[in-house]
């Protein structure tokens, strides 16, 4: 019988680790903010009958690259969304206004409201 004594490290997890997911049952992702001002200005646009040429020559963005806006491929910053808002006759406050009301309209509609009762934590605190 050997009386050596291990060199590795046991590792006491705080608290239990986290369910696995029900594969089966997951939840919608939300929508990212890219895709939700991407769709306002592309149907603000269309509301207008207007080309993107004539809405990228107006914000002075590239056609390609304001396609891709629209199309929620791009992450644009807050000076080409103002720009392309401008373009539109929209501030960028109204542009971010109608985004969020776009999102909230998408989330409440896939998402039941949920109430969690408050779960006592069962974890180990640490002070220093």
């Amino acid at each position: 019988m050997s009386d050596q004594v291990s060199n590795e490290a046991r590792v006491i997890p705080l608290r239990p680790a986290p369910a696995r997911p029900d594969v089966r049952r997951a939840e919608p992702a939300e929508p990212l903010w890219r895709d939700l001002v991407g769709d306002v200005l592309r149907r603000e646009r269309r509301a207008q009958e207007r080309t993107l040429k004539d809405v990228a020559d107006t914000a002075r963005i590239s056609l390609p690259y304001l396609s891709e806006i629209e199309r929620g491929r791009k992450e644009a910053s807050s000076e080409v969304l103002a720009a392309a808002a401008r373009a539109l006759g929209l501030g960028l406050g109204d542009l971010l206004s109608q985004a969020h009301g776009e999102l909230t309209r998408r989330t409440t509609a896939a998402t039941p409201v949920r109430r969690t009762a408050a779960r006592p934590h069962n974890g180990l605190c640490l002070a220093a």
